[in-house]
């Protein structure tokens, strides 16, 4: 029987989005067991994932199996999504988001899933969101589901179906995720963060893509990346600088800026008031956590060294503060820039 509830999903999640080969050419050569093994041994015990990251759910669900006689279920979290079938391929119908949760419960080997998002909204209408979501939340009365959620891209979006939710039959989200909009060259999400908690009655929020699909990085974005050519150019040059300059590494910069954002200051850095302290040490306050992309068990411990960094609140975190400021005047214009996604919503 599921022990743990939504206030249990640790600060970092497992993501699935690179065991599929959007990300990687072989997803099934990764160290997913390895990965699983570390993130959970570290207390960070929840994966995110979805149908239409490819071979993703296969992959986790045999890493799962592998590592069941050392973690019970009930000792984990798995999160996935339903909706999005293919890049331009969606089916938010009844019939098809609960065939895509029992497919899901088969491949995750697991009786029910600690929450489902309906994955990418902004490409339906609002009519198809909803129905799908009366579905997940029927799922949800029966026990297959512990809880609901929409992702996406656009935030105000986002804001607007969790209000409608709320004020209707469907009642309070119990997440939302968003991608690439709590991240060092853009900060969009954490505008509408106090609103989602309190106005929309959402109980947690996800922050995904903290890199913002590879284009926060030295290596060259993925060509996928759907950025304009000029926002790419110019987080480049960012990157460029930073190394030149500071001997700073713009993955690794971003990573503690998400952290620090997401993590430690979502709420009491919007209300003016000082960091919560623990004996010098920033705090968690637990309404947000990072969904982590990670390919190998490196990448990993690196993004856990981060965390720790950050949460020690030592000198990294004063040095850091002179960096962002650097990084968002040189992204000038750039800062905050979006792109268009899904389709035109009244």
């Amino acid at each position: 029987m599921p022990t743990k509830t939504i206030g249990d999903l640790p600060p970092l999640i497992v993501g699935g989005a690179v065991f599929n080969t959007q990300y990687n050419s072989d997803p099934h050569s990764l160290s997913s067991t390895e990965i699983l093994e570390v993130a959970f041994a570290k207390g960070f015990n929840a994966i995110d994932t979805s149908p239409y990251y490819g071979p993703s759910e296969e992959i986790l669900g045999e890493a799962l199996k592998k590592i069941k006689g050392k973690w019970a279920r009930e000792t984990y979290m798995i999160c996935t999504k339903a909706g999005r079938v293919k890049l331009n391929d969606f089916d938010y119908s009844r019939e098809a988001v609960r065939k895509s949760v029992l497919r899901s419960l088969q491949r995750l080997d697991t009786t029910y899933l600690d929450l489902v998002y309906m994955h990418d909204i902004e490409f339906v209408n609002e009519q198809e969101i909803f129905e799908a979501l009366r579905e997940l939340k029927l799922l949800k009365e029966e026990g297959l589901v512990l809880n609901i959620g929409v992702s996406g891209y656009p935030v105000d979006f986002l804001y607007k179906i969790a209000l409608e939710c709320k004020q209707g039959d469907i009642g309070s989200l119990d997440m939302i995720m968003s991608y690439s909009n709590g991240c060092i060259q853009n900060e969009l999400m954490f505008q509408y963060y106090d609103d989602f908690l309190t106005k929309c009655g959402v109980k947690k929020i996800m922050n995904g893509s903290i890199l913002s699909m590879s284009l926060l990085r030295s290596e060259p974005t993925k060509d996928f990346h759907p950025a304009p050519r000029a926002l790419k150019d110019r987080v480049t040059q960012v990157a460029t600088t930073l190394k030149r300059e500071d001997g700073v590494e713009l993955a690794d910069l971003a990573t503690r800026f998400a952290l620090r954002r997401s993590l430690f200051e979502s709420k009491t850095a919007k209300k003016g008031e000082e960091k919560k302290q623990e004996n010098g040490a920033l705090v968690w306050d637990e309404t947000c956590s990072i969904v982590l992309g990670v390919s190998n068990v490196a990448e990993l411990e690196d993004a856990i060294s981060n965390f720790e960094l950050v949460r020690s609140n030592g000198p990294i975190n004063r040095e850091d503060d002179i960096l962002f400021k650097k990084v968002r005047e040189e992204l000038g214009e750039h800062f905050n820039e979006t792109w268009e996604s899904g389709i035109k919503h009244n």
